[in-house]
């Protein structure tokens, strides 16, 4: 009797699946990204932490510097480096005799407790006049003497509108206009109103009569070419107009901002 054929068994009933293997890019580095588009990320990465390196940067210091004096401006050094040093002493509001702090603001903005940095008014004033009377306020001074630079140009005045509203954001105006009678340049090498009232008149800033005060604040706009002890007819004329202003001031509430 023949025997039956030998089963063979199977090896598997089922076969298994087999999943095809991906094939990485060359130059993938095992991200699964070219290296164009690794760097174009590493690009977008670093464009964005400089954004927020300029935005964040500048609301740090200006925040700061409400409470802390400023360091010399660019300006400031410039006149240092090329004259060899200045004349200047940091003083506090409280040692800066009032009359001077209202002068210096009717002198350069009566409006400065009524605005927020910018002074449509003055500035239309200024254009209608063809430039010939100047249309910043004591704040853009105080950013264009503490940040930036001097001289005209298209650049420096749209950093000077960005900061200025961060500036008086942060500041107080009481201490806007401290910095600024810090900072004023008063003549050749001379910057702040303590180095003026002793240069001029050999008395502390907080020992300046009304004339005094008047006459400093006269010579503000062309410092190198005025003098506050020997003035001429031109400054003594303005200075009595500055007077007349800062007595008005005092008396219809416009420097309430800045008294303490």
């Amino acid at each position: 009797m023949a025997r039956a054929p030998k089963k063979t068994p199977k090896r598997a009933e089922k076969r298994r699946k087999v999943t095809p293997r991906r094939v990485r890019p060359k130059g993938s580095g095992g991200t699964g990204l070219s290296w164009r588009a690794r760097l174009r990320r590493w690009l977008w990465r670093w464009v964005w932490r400089g954004v927020l390196i300029v935005i964040v940067l500048p609301l740090v210091i200006i925040a700061m510097l409400s409470v802390v004096n400023p360091p010399m401006g660019p300006y400031m050094r410039a006149e240092a480096a090329r004259l060899g040093g200045i004349d200047r002493e940091w003083v506090p509001m409280e040692e800066i005799a009032p009359v001077m702090a209202r002068s210096a603001v009717a002198a350069e903005d009566a409006n400065f407790c009524l605005h927020w940095g910018i002074d449509m008014d003055a500035m239309r004033a200024a254009i209608e006049s063809g430039g010939a009377r100047g249309g910043s306020t004591i704040t853009q001074q105080v950013v264009k003497n503490v940040f930036l630079w001097h001289g005209r140009s298209y650049t420096r005045k749209a950093l000077e509108a960005g900061l200025t509203p961060l500036v008086e954001l942060f500041w107080s105006k009481r201490r806007i206009l401290e910095v600024y009678l810090n900072v004023a340049e008063f003549d050749e090498g001379v910057f702040g109103v303590e180095a003026a009232a002793r240069h001029y008149f050999g008395v502390g800033p907080d020992a300046l009569s009304p004339t005094q005060a008047a006459r400093l604040a006269a010579i503000l706009p062309a410092p190198k070419t005025r003098s506050a002890s020997r003035p001429s007819t031109l400054v003594r004329n303005r200075a009595s107009r500055i007077a007349a202003g800062a007595a008005t001031i005092e008396a219809d509430g416009r420097a309430a901002c800045f008294e303490g």
